[in-house]
Formats: C-alpha cells, structure tokens, sequence
C-alpha cells in the first residue's frame, strides 16, 4: 500500500473517550473521504453499553473497533479485505488501543466467543451474503449475547431486520439518524446456524479447454466468465516451466486456465478472501493444482514471475492501480511480461511508466489486452 493515505479525525463528544481519533484511508477502501453514518451510528447505540468482549465485522479501516475499545473488555475486527483489514490494524496502533484484527469472511474461523457483536453492511454488500454474516455472528455470540446492526433501506434495513426477526426471538430498534436505524437482537440459548449462501458452479471453455468457476455472490463476475477475462485467455500465451501470477484472481478463471494449458507453477492472488475461497474451490473443480494468496496487491507475493496475467478492478482508484502496477513490475523476471485486459474507454497509459515497451496483442468489442516489459 502506497503511503498515499488521507487522515480522517473524530472528535468525541462523550465523557471517558478520548478527545480525537484519527483514522488513515486510502483507494481501495469504502467512504475513504468520510466517516460512514452506520458506523457513527453504531457507536452511539453501544457507548454506553455494557459490551463485554466485542466482535465488529466488515470493519472497513476500524472506526467501530478502535473506538469502543476504550469501552469493551476487548475487541476483534475481522474483514475479508486484505487492504481494509491492513488498515484497521494501522488504526487501532495509531490510536493506541489493543484491538486485534483477522482477516477472514466468517468469523466462526476465530476461537473466541463474544458478548457484542456489531455490524453495519456496505451499501454494495449483496443482501445474501449480508444475512449470511449476520447468521455468523449470531454465532459467534455467547448465548444471550447481543447483535447490533446499523442500516438503511438503501443498504438492505428491511431484508436485514426480517432476517434477524427469522432467527431471534424479538428485534428492538435502539435508535435511528438519516434514514439509519441500528436493530438489537439477542442470540436464541439454542441457535443452528442456518446456510444461507452457497457456491455456484460456472461451466465454460475457452478454446476448448474447460473450466469450472465457482463463484460466491460479490464475487467479479458470478454469472459466467466476462467478456474481458475471455479476450485476455484468448491473446495471452503460456510456456511449459514458467512461473505465472493471477492477479486480482477473483474466481481464479485466469490461474485455473494457466494450469490446464501448461505445466507450469500458478500463484493467484486477490485482495478478498471470498475471492481466494472461490479461486482454492475453481482450482480444485478444474483438477488442477495452484498456491492461492490473500494479499493486499502484491503484499506477502514472491517473484520472479515470467508472466503476471491482470484483469484489474479498475474501479478501485489510482492508487490502488499504481500499487498493482508497480508490484507487477517488481516481481516480474528480468524478461517476464505483464499482460492485462482493461476497457478500451480507459486510459491507463500513465501506470505504464515504469516499463520499457507496452505493446497491444488482441482488441476486442469493449476490450483491449496489453503486454508490458522491460
């Protein structure tokens, strides 16, 4: 992550908190320019609570956490965004709280239990993977422990309420500003949490070979293989021996594809980890072999790589472009290739800087693949 980040500050208004928290955002994260009125919400709702041990899911760069650690016996943040959940752990140091933070996209995978937990979706959540977190926090709650949910009806109030009132025995409306409202439940003594999301299987081929994408919602793409992915597999050449990096993998259609037309090593890497869990579940559909990496652009990712294959999440920001571009230029072999698709509207010619030639292999209706070396 380029330290390119904006400072956000929160000035308490509330005996026991500290006077200001600042907050480092960045592209790439949500409402990187200003504080999310859930969240806020939220914060007003469980102040004066007793929390206990607290557990905020989706923490986005830790507002939530960093703040109602000086209220709770601990908190947990988890997020299922290797850049956002960077970002809380960097928060929660700069505020200087003890707040730990795990990177996932269920929080059942922690060993802990709680007496809180609190959540407040994204607005481009889609609502069944939102219900979905809201079973896994119900169980990860001590029996009687309470969820704490902030939303509005542009961000799924009204299916995230019937879904609480479908697994609780009542739901409480503890407060509500601009359209927001934060919903109280208790965990039942019993609770069976139910599978509300479950994988979908694509089946495709290109240019005779086949492929089996599983996907999740939210996931790029969960309908079938997109039409930019399918230009870039179509022009892009692999050899025998070489060391190939999908990256922002999403499913894993550009990796799982590598391993079926050569027998070379295949690393894929995405920022989500429902996009890894999906990428380990592709590869293993495709019966092929592969080492899959939640990473932060390239964070934690070795080279050298002969080939780094790239359909990148445009929409994300410059500086998270610049961060893929320069990673995928610094783990490429001396006389490896980046080669990637992008919309023919975009122009991404200032990311290319750093390379000696750029050259394009195929064009396509809305698509063109571009090769960068040197």
């Amino acid at each position: 992550m380029r330290d390119d980040t904006r400072v956000l500050e929160l000035e308490s208004r509330v005996s026991a908190a500290r006077p200001v928290y600042r907050f480092r955002t960045t592209d790439g994260v949500h409402s990187k320019r200003s504080f999310r009125t859930a969240e806020l919400l939220l914060l007003d709702a469980l102040w004066d609570s007793t929390l206990g041990d607290c557990c905020c899911l989706e923490a986005t760069y830790g507002v939530v956490g960093c703040v109602l650690a000086d209220r709770a016996d601990s908190v947990h943040m988890t997020e299922s965004s290797a850049r956002a959940a960077r970002l809380c752990g960097r928060n929660a140091s700069a505020n200087g709280v003890e707040v730990t933070t795990a990177l996932t996209a269920d929080p059942r995978t922690l060993d802990e239990r709680f007496d809180t937990v609190a959540y407040a979706p994204k607005p481009y959540t889609p609502l069944s993977m939102g219900r979905q977190r809201i079973v896994n926090g119900l169980a990860v709650l001590r029996p009687g422990g309470s969820l704490s949910l902030a939303a509005a009806k542009h961000t799924g109030l009204t299916r995230y309420e019937a879904c609480l009132r479908d697994l609780t025995a009542g739901v409480e409306r503890v407060t509500e500003r601009d359209g927001f409202v934060v919903l109280r439940a208790s965990r039942p003594p019993v609770f069976d949490p139910p599978q509300l999301v479950s994988p979908r299987t694509i089946h495709t081929a290109v240019d005779g070979t086949e492929l089996s994408l599983i996907t999740l919602p939210g996931v790029f793409s969960t309908t079938g293989l997109d039409d930019g992915t399918r230009l870039l597999l179509e022009a892009a050449t692999v050899e025998d021996g070489e060391r190939v990096l999908d990256l922002c993998c999403g499913s894993g259609a550009i990796g799982t594809y590598t391993a079926r037309v050569a027998d070379c090593e295949v690393w894929l890497t995405d920022d989500d980890c429902v996009a890894t869990c999906c990428a380990e579940r592709t590869l293993d559909a495709s019966g092929v072999t592969g080492s899959v990496v939640t990473a932060d652009c390239l964070d934690g990712v070795d080279g050298p790589f002969d080939r780094v294959l790239c359909n990148p999440p445009t929409h994300a920001g410059r500086g998270v472009l610049a961060d893929l571009f320069t990673g995928a230029r610094e783990v490429l072999a001396p006389d490896g290739e980046f080669v990637l698709v992008h919309h023919r509207d975009l122009d991404l010619r200032a990311h290319f800087s750093g390379f000696e030639t750029v050259e394009a292999l195929r064009r396509g209706g809305e698509h063109i693949v571009l090769r960068a070396s040197g």
